[in-house]
């Protein structure tokens, strides 16, 4: 079985589609394939579905609604059925019913949100040992695998909810990474039109906003990096009450006294430090 989650559901089994159509059916389904291999409660189940306030015909209507989904794993199973019908595998062995819950196996399969874990994982330690080039290859990889938002086609109630804040909040962490690795490989004009976009969606996030700084700085645009500073600092003083970070105030400081010809693509640890060259310094 085949678990794509990082966009639209994608659940396939022999190549084919095991998702039902209907709204509820698809969310249990959802649920299911997040924690492929898994026991999923009864009661979590319930109270994705129904938010809290189930029917008194939940239960029932739940195994109606597995049953659906068996269908699908059955239809798919089809195809790619033994003709001599010695390794059978039934959908009941797909999708099991255990004491208090169901288990959705995936048979070894792939799932999108694993291997974008996986990824991420190694990016990160390949950054913690300065392998830039191969945390942005890595990281480029993970990000790849994102088609649109978590469960983009299905509605999602308390956990699967809770679980595309977390998946959102790995995104972005991954992308601050590789991005971070692409500016210690001197590739800030690469990246500028990638945060002309990332710091307009994301309008308080400090870090995306110290990166575009230094992108900018290093392509020879001094003033419009402090133009992005003072545009943030207004923003976070207007809606938050709050000056920047004093990690952001230093990235200023630094680019307000450095030459725009002294930058090298150089970083340090310290923001408002020059790096070898002139350069300026990295936000960590």
């Amino acid at each position: 079985m085949d678990i794509g989650l990082l966009g639209a559901l994608n659940v396939r089994t022999n190549g084919v589609s095991v998702a039902p159509t209907a709204p509820k059916p698809r969310q249990v389904l959802a649920l299911l394939a997040l924690r492929a291999d898994q026991v999923v409660p009864v009661a979590a189940l319930v109270e994705e579905v129904w938010a809290g306030a189930p029917p008194r015909s939940a239960r029932t209507t739940l195994q109606t609604y597995v049953l659906q989904i068996r269908e699908h794993i059955t239809a798919a199973l089809r195809r790619g059925a033994d003709p001599e019908g010695t390794d059978a595998v039934s959908a009941k062995d797909v999708l099991t019913t255990l004491p208090g819950g169901y288990l959705l196996a995936s048979g070894g399969g792939g799932s999108d949100i694993r291997e974008f874990e996986r990824l991420r994982e190694l990016g990160c330690r390949a950054m913690d040992g300065e392998d830039f080039a191969g945390a942005s290859r890595v990281l480029r990889q993970a990000l790849d695998l994102w088609t649109g938002p978590p469960f983009a086609d299905v509605r999602t109630g308390v956990h699967l909810a809770m679980e595309a804040r977390r998946l959102e909040e790995g995104r972005l962490c991954a992308l601050d990474q590789r991005i971070e690795a692409d500016l210690q490989l001197g590739r800030h004009r690469e990246l500028l039109a990638e945060l002309t976009v990332l710091t307009s969606r994301h309008r308080t996030h400090e870090n995306l906003h110290a990166q575009f700084m230094l992108a900018l700085y290093r392509s020879g645009r001094r003033g419009e990096a402090l133009h992005v500073y003072q545009q943030l600092r207004a923003l976070l003083v207007r809606d938050l009450g709050l000056e920047p970070s004093a990690r952001l105030r230093r990235l200023q400081q630094s680019i307000l006294t450095a030459g725009a010809d002294s930058a090298d693509g150089s970083a340090h640890d310290d923001p408002a430090a020059p790096a070898q060259g002139g350069g300026l310094t990295r936000v960590p």
